[in-house]
């Protein structure tokens, strides 16, 4: 099979951290054996102005836009969808032609900016930079705004926040495509985080945490190796030596997530992964996972995700065998 096609649209203005980490991350993404799954061409009208001070020259015109199976558009600092609402009418033009056969649409950072000028957002829930909402909330009304959340993924249209959570859209994109092994792989070999949930607050404006082994990421660390335990909250404050209150502040500070959040979305990530990588029963992987039963597994799978263990198996398990 080809590989999966992206494009990834680079406008004047153009912030260069959102072509190049999701160049990166897909060309990351391989099979066990190597092998690519996703080819990535940087498209546009020839060489654009970066907000960095700097001129990208992209390998590929508009057309590459046309026989992609996604594009991405990167974020933008300066140009017509973010100071007045405007969009060269064929960049408008090859967006649409893109979705209208299917092609899967993504934005990174204000790069959602140009999909509301397109008007492919009217009616949506969409997310961009907290720190850009009162403009580009203004420019837009129609859109469902979401200046809190790291990325929504609306299905056929994925919006993210800025810099790192583009990123983590884009991991979670392939994971969605071919399961959490290679995402997994691909994280590790980008060196960055393997998961954080869409709905994760955006940081705006957090305090640095404290140095000198002082933060949660030790605890975090801890209760990870321990994840098929009952791991409490006391716990976990009592390894990092704080008293709950604090510990639950600094948690949150670093993680934007309660130590409860995190602990489940860490435990369903870790079935989902034994879903994926193994035929062990689901009882087992519920226990395994610190998450007890099947029955507690199917709740929180199904709430996490939308679909039961048994679904997610036969979806993700075939890709992952074909890697090995």
């Amino acid at each position: 099979m080809r590989p999966h096609q992206i494009a990834v649209l680079a406008l004047d203005g153009v912030v260069a951290f959102d072509v190049g980490s999701a160049v990166q991350v897909f060309t990351a993404a391989r099979r066990a054996d190597k092998e690519s799954l996703y080819e990535v061409r940087v498209c546009g009208e020839g060489p654009v102005r970066s907000e960095g001070g700097f001129t990208v020259t992209p390998d590929f015109g508009l057309d590459a836009l046309q026989t992609a199976d996604t594009v991405i558009v990167a974020g933008i600092h300066f140009g017509g969808p973010v100071t007045d609402g405007t969009l060269p009418g064929n960049i408008r033009q090859a967006l649409h032609k893109a979705y209208n056969r299917n092609a899967r649409i993504i934005s990174i950072c204000t790069g959602a900016s140009v999909l509301a000028a397109a008007g492919m957002l009217d009616g949506r829930t969409a997310a961009t930079h907290w720190a850009w909402a009162n403009r580009i909330g203004s420019l837009y009304p129609r859109v469902n705004w979401n200046f809190d959340v790291l990325f929504v993924d609306d299905g056929d249209i994925l919006t993210s926040a800025g810099v790192g959570a583009g990123v983590d859209l884009c991991l979670h994109i392939v994971r969605g495509d071919h399961g959490t092994e290679v995402a997994n792989r691909a994280a590790r070999r980008c060196v960055v985080p393997p998961w954080r949930d869409g709905g994760q607050a955006q940081y705006i404006e957090r305090p640095i945490p404290h140095a000198g082994g002082t933060g949660t990421a030790p605890t975090r660390a801890w209760t990870l190796d321990r994840i098929a335990e009952p791991v409490s909250l006391e716990e976990m404050a009592a390894h990092a030596r704080m008293s709950i209150r604090t510990f639950t502040r600094r948690f949150r500070d670093e993680t934007g997530m309660s130590p409860r959040q995190w602990l489940l979305s860490q435990r369903v990530a870790h079935a989902q992964l034994l879903l994926e990588s193994t035929d062990l029963g689901i009882e087992t992987v519920a226990r395994r996972s610190g998450l007890g039963s099947a029955t507690a597994l199917r709740q929180h799978m199904q709430a996490a995700i939308g679909v039961a263990p048994s679904t997610y198996r036969r979806t993700f398990r075939h890709p992952v065998q074909s890697a090995s």
